[in-house]
């Protein structure tokens, strides 16, 4: 599945949200662009919120699988993009000198609390912050 696109790794703790949530709107907004891939430091399951977010927004990510963090995939990373603090302190060493490594913190709408109504607010502002950032990195490239 080699390409010449560059490869972008999106990595949060448990790939379940965030990571998710960039994945999909970067393979709608840039998969002519980009390859996309996203892992967890571990794998705790595709979040049904962030699939129902994401289907308000008409991209479906209901395929997605959470996984953890693959070396081989890591090392031939052009872009590694951390989501969430944890997975920024925490990303193994990455072998590959010419990568670009960036962290675009946003806040873990799996951690919200509240009313249902809060709760999906809450997953509502913070896929539309991810795909504010992504549009700005598929128009800008950073």
């Amino acid at each position: 599945m080699e390409n010449n696109k560059p490869l972008v790794y999106f990595l949060c703790t448990g790939n379940s949200c965030r990571s998710q949530i960039a994945d999909g709107f970067l393979k709608a907004l840039g998969s002519d662009k980009y390859e996309v891939k996203s892992a967890g430091l571990e794998a705790h399951g595709l979040n049904p919120r962030a699939v129902a977010t994401m289907k308000e927004a008409g991209i479906d990510i209901s395929n997605h699988t959470s996984n953890v963090i693959d070396p081989e995939i890591l090392n031939r990373a052009d872009y590694v993009i951390t989501l969430c603090g944890h997975a920024d302190e925490h990303c193994p060493v990455i072998s590959n000198k010419n990568v670009v490594k960036w962290h675009w913190g946003f806040e873990d709408p799996a951690k919200a609390t509240g009313t249902e109504e809060e709760i999906t607010a809450k997953f509502s502002e913070v896929r539309d912050s991810i795909k504010e950032r992504i549009e700005l990195f598929v128009k800008e490239g950073k």
